[in-house]
């Protein structure tokens, strides 16, 4: 039984190294091809326009790329950000609405307010309400605005 969790470990860990090593071949073919067509373009634009303005050339190429990169990341982090709190928000909603649906919760709350007696049991809810709607509004503030310092 051991010998066949360990051939199958054995097993992944080779494909995954053979994969990664052909991943890394091909992303150092790629920065190869791309150094020697940036030596291509600066070469060709130095001989027509001249040294300056064959390096503000490369440098302005590399600036759009560059924005066009962070662009693309934040767009990803924005819509990642967007999805968890709409996960987020669902998964409260259910939790929520289990709670409320179950038989024997409402029979537990039932057996309290009988206990303990309608007029005792306002003030209590009427503080547990108002702890509710704080943490509620708490919960959509962003974790990242409340981490960052004051400027």
């Amino acid at each position: 039984m051991f010998q066949r969790i360990i051939d199958g470990i054995s097993a992944s860990t080779g494909t995954t190294v053979r994969l990664t090593s052909l991943a890394a071949a091909a992303a150092f073919a790629l920065f190869v091809t791309t150094c020697f067509l940036c030596a291509a373009a600066f070469i060709s634009v130095l001989e027509k326009y001249g040294p300056v303005q064959a390096c503000l050339a490369g440098a302005g190429i590399f600036f759009l790329l560059t924005l066009a990169a962070a662009g693309s990341y934040w767009g990803y982090k924005r819509e990642v950000q967007k999805r968890a709190q709409i996960a987020a928000e669902r998964a409260a909603k259910s939790a929520a609405q289990s709670m409320l649906a179950d038989p024997m919760l409402l029979a537990t709350g039932l057996q309290i307010v009988r206990a303990i007696g309608i007029k005792r049991l306002l003030p209590i809810l009427a503080i547990g309400g108002v702890a509710l709607g704080i943490m509620a509004s708490r919960a959509g503030v962003p974790d990242e605005a409340s981490a960052e310092p004051a400027e």
